[in-house]
């Protein structure tokens, strides 16, 4: 699977084990940068870039990460098409994208690689229930891309 990567200047300390993760799970990163912790970068604009590299099919999902991975979620959020989280267990994880189609990971934590193991291999459950209430949510956004 491409999965799109971007790191603000807090998050870049999670990059090497990530990247990691991702190659020994056998998925193709989309680098979005950064790799230094300086110049600051703001989780708004990796935001913006993940989510549009999703949105465009550059990518089928991506993994964010700042300090808290709280900011880049709400940043990643108000982006229509793009339905993100902070993630920090597995069972959220997985089930963010078997029960609400999940597209966008968002880590701040040290259980990064764990989190990521379990994001990308969880599949969209389609089932009745889980679409009805995400065209609640695409009907809040006033975009249809479901049923």
């Amino acid at each position: 699977m491409k999965v799109a990567v971007a790191f603000d200047h807090r998050g870049v300390k999670l990059r090497e084990r990530l990247f990691a993760e991702l190659t020994a799970l056998g998925h193709e990163a989309v680098d979005l940068g950064t790799d230094k912790p300086e110049p600051r970068i703001d989780y708004p604009d990796k935001a913006r870039e993940v989510g549009e590299a999703v949105r465009s099919g550059e990518a089928e999902r991506a993994v964010l990460v700042c300090g808290s991975g709280v900011g880049a979620s709400v940043a990643a959020n108000k982006l229509a098409g793009i339905r993100a989280a902070v993630c920090h267990d597995t069972y959220s994880a997985h089930q963010g994208v078997e029960h609400d189609d999940m597209n966008v990971l968002c880590l701040g934590s040290e259980l990064a690689a764990d989190l990521v193991r379990a994001f990308l291999s969880a599949r969209f459950d389609g089932g009745e229930r889980y679409v009805r209430r995400l065209e609640k949510i695409e009907d809040m956004e006033g975009e249809k891309t479901y049923g």
